[in-house]
């Protein structure tokens, strides 16, 4: 075989087998792209768009006081009979016995002492006893003049004291004052709570929430809201479940929801947790916020 002929064979042969690697290893990178190509769309939990319970809140203290109280100073030796205090007594019940005359309730209570206690040989020789009706307790708040034309007869309240810290107690405004104090330029109102378990005590504090401006409007969870500089977007979940960036308007902000007055719809659904994983146009797999 002459030399040029062996160069050429060489030369061909040389090709073929770059070729043939060329396509192996192409075909060996399709198969696998293919093959891990097809994860499966991320699970985000979605939240259904619907209305919410929204409101603003005034947030300030009082002191519980009762519903009707009475007080009555009494000579230890006129006493014929020993009083049996912190119970509980009926309208026309005999509460303290003299030699010269009964002490009838005028109204259902509990019976208290208060001591006197300007005076040490008066409070020795002396008693005042109390009588609260406490089953409903009211309070007299402060309210700065900025919150004024808010205020309402019957606007709902909630308030907690420390003696039942997990507890919350509803009430309401039962009536406002006419006139603004002009030394505290500050709006006295007074709210009433029912109190029917005697849990809160005459003279205890209150940390009372005034709710004003109620509303039922459209709300998302505060945790699907994406807030960039003055604008606040969400990740919409179309019927495609394909994940799109939507603007949004946001009002008030209420037990972890926010209001939405415009860029959503009743029914539409958005990626409520989980914001990091998801991105414009991806497919996700949803999972019900319940």
């Amino acid at each position: 075989m002459k030399r040029s002929t062996k160069i050429t064979t060489i030369v061909i042969v040389f090709f073929l087998i770059i070729t043939a690697v060329i396509t192996a290893r192409t075909m060996i990178g399709k198969h696998f792209q293919k093959k891990f190509s097809k994860r499966p769309p991320p699970g985000l939990i979605v939240s259904t768009i619907k209305d919410y319970n929204f409101s603003q809140r005034l947030e300030t203290f009082g002191t519980a006081l009762p519903n009707k109280t009475k007080s009555y100073r009494l000579k230890k030796s006129d006493l014929i009979s020993p009083i049996q205090f912190n119970k509980k007594v009926k309208k026309g019940d005999v509460i303290a016995e003299l030699k010269s005359e009964n002490i009838v309730a005028p109204f259902d209570g509990i019976l208290g002492k208060r001591g006197l206690s300007d005076d040490v040989l008066v409070s020795e020789s002396s008693i005042i006893l109390t009588l609260d009706d406490s089953s409903v307790i009211l309070s007299d708040l402060k309210v700065p003049e900025t919150y004024a034309p808010l205020m309402k007869k019957s606007l709902p309240i909630e308030a907690t004291f420390s003696g039942q810290e997990n507890k919350i107690y509803l009430g309401e405004i039962d009536s406002v004052a006419s006139r603004i104090n002009a030394d505290t330029r500050s709006l006295l109102v007074r709210i009433k709570i029912n109190n029917n378990n005697f849990e809160l005590i005459p003279g205890a504090l209150l940390e009372v929430s005034i709710k004003y401006n109620e509303k039922n409007s459209l709300g998302v969870p505060d945790t699907g809201v994406i807030f960039e500089g003055n604008k606040n977007y969400v990740y919409k979940v179309d019927k495609n479940n394909i994940v799109i960036k939507t603007e949004i308007q946001t009002g008030v902000r209420s037990k972890g929801n926010l209001e939405v007055i415009s860029g959503l719809q009743a029914g539409d659904k958005i990626v409520a947790e989980g914001l990091g994983k998801a991105r414009p146009g991806i497919k996700i797999k949803p999972i019900e916020n319940n």
